[in-house]
């Protein structure tokens, strides 16, 4: 049965993904705690295995996504390999951080970023082009510090990339093309990290490798990929403001919840 509900958190996060253009790990971290709780999974440990298992996923849909925005020419390669250097070394420090980090404060952590992410959602305006890219020092920076914060909460890093590519004068469909080539580093270092730190740890369940947990892994990503297709599909249906505001608001459900319960 709870593999059933793995699949369904794939369904319901790839679906989500394609509708609002937000990696899944927004998705996959608080659906999957519960049922670590059902498993009576250490809850000292239920926060990082939930956040690597998120990692481990995108992985498989960032090579799925590479590939979609490869072949549409809307991936910045040169762009890429300055701010995807930033984002790979950033989620290494951001898997370190969740380590050294007990699971209950990672979680009110998630949950405050969860809230700043619906307020984002809700007041901000389109990022608009006002200057050039700075140089590569800067760009590694600015990549490093958006791959810390993914790696930190398990998501893919396209709510900041976006924004920030777009404000230094990339053109908005290589900015979303570049952005999700970027989920690769940060889930690939992100993950491996998780991987490492985690191995060995007291209270991970049989088939965790490290903070991630096999089972999930495959049952989320087995329908995550198809019904982010869906999901896209349904996205050109619906105004982009009420998009915004449909996930702002589960944003917000999410975030009560996860602070209720830390």
């Amino acid at each position: 049965m709870i593999f059933v509900l793995y699949a369904l958190i794939g369904t319901f996060a790839g679906f989500s993904a394609g509708l609002f253009g937000i990696g899944g790990g927004l998705i996959i971290v608080p659906a999957l705690l519960p049922l670590f709780a059902y498993k009576a999974v250490d809850p000292a440990v239920s926060v990082h295995l939930a956040i690597g298992t998120s990692l481990a996923t995108i992985v498989v849909t960032a090579l799925s996504s590479i590939r979609a925005h490869h072949k549409k020419g809307n991936v910045d390669w040169a762009v890429f390999k300055q701010f995807g250097l930033g984002l790979a070394l950033g989620a290494v420090v951001g898997g370190v951080t969740a380590d050294l980090t007990p699971g209950p404060w990672l979680k009110l952590a998630f949950a405050g970023f969860t809230w700043a992410m619906a307020a984002r959602l809700l007041l901000a305006a389109a990022p608009v082009a006002t200057r050039a890219l700075p140089r590569a020092p800067y760009v590694v920076g600015a990549g490093s510090a958006i791959g810390w914060i993914s790696s930190l909460f398990g998501i893919g890093g396209g709510a900041m990339s976006v924004p920030y590519l777009i404000h230094h004068n990339v053109d908005a469909k290589r900015a979303v093309g570049t952005s999700a080539a970027g989920g690769l580093p940060i889930a690939l270092m992100g993950a491996g990290t998780y991987l490492v730190a985690g191995w060995g740890t007291p209270g991970l369940p049989e088939w965790s490798w490290g903070y991630i947990y096999l089972p999930a892994f495959a049952s989320i990503v087995l329908l995550s990929i198809p019904f982010a297709q869906l999901g896209a599909n349904v996205a050109s249906a619906l105004s982009s403001r009420m998009i915004k505001r449909i996930f702002a608001g589960f944003l917000l459900v999410v975030g009560a919840v996860l602070m209720v319960t830390g």
